[in-house]
């Protein structure tokens, strides 16, 4: 999950963190690409408005491979 969809949806950055119960720093620390955890957290808590894609992860979480 993209963090500019997210601060699309709650407009800003403290609304996100009050959503999740976390820090505004915490929310400004995400990368483009916010944490999983937090994607599978927005998709529950928004009844599925804002959706987990599990393949925007899969990469990053993959083992890496010694050649």
């Amino acid at each position: 999950m993209h963090k500019s969809v997210v601060i699309e949806y709650y407009e800003t950055q403290a609304k996100v963190a009050a959503a999740l119960g976390i820090t505004r720093s915490g929310v400004s620390f995400w990368s483009d690409l916010i944490p999983e955890k937090q994607a599978m957290r927005l998709e529950r808590i928004t009844e599925g408005e804002l959706k987990y894609d599990p393949s925007l992860y899969e990469n990053k979480n993959s083992p890496q491979t010694k050649h």
